[in-house]
């Protein structure tokens, strides 16, 4: 996606049953530490309102900020954050 990239990983078996782990990072070809923070808290509240309800509890995902998440419009990225789920197959299944 042009204003993040997201990863996924099984969670590992010897872990206790946890809530979704969600990880965050921005490097500073992205800004200055003001930039990057703006970016991070921009990717964790996208996070925050899409994972918990859509992702799958059974991985771990990782969030990496770019340069587009700067400026990029906030539906757009929640949007861009489903369709990443998507792609990934991590969309959990819903139950009738």
């Amino acid at each position: 996606m042009p204003g993040f990239v997201l990863q996924a990983a099984p969670v590992p078996a010897d872990l206790p049953s946890m809530p979704v782990r969600v990880g965050f990072t921005v490097s500073k070809k992205v800004g200055n530490a003001v930039v990057r923070n703006r970016v991070r808290r921009r990717l964790r509240e996208i996070a925050r309102q899409v994972i918990p309800g859509q992702a799958r509890t059974d991985l771990d995902y990782v969030l990496v900020g770019r340069q587009a998440a700067r400026e990029r419009d906030f539906a757009i990225m929640r949007q861009e954050l489903v369709e990443a789920l998507k792609r990934l197959k991590a969309l959990a299944v819903a139950t009738p």
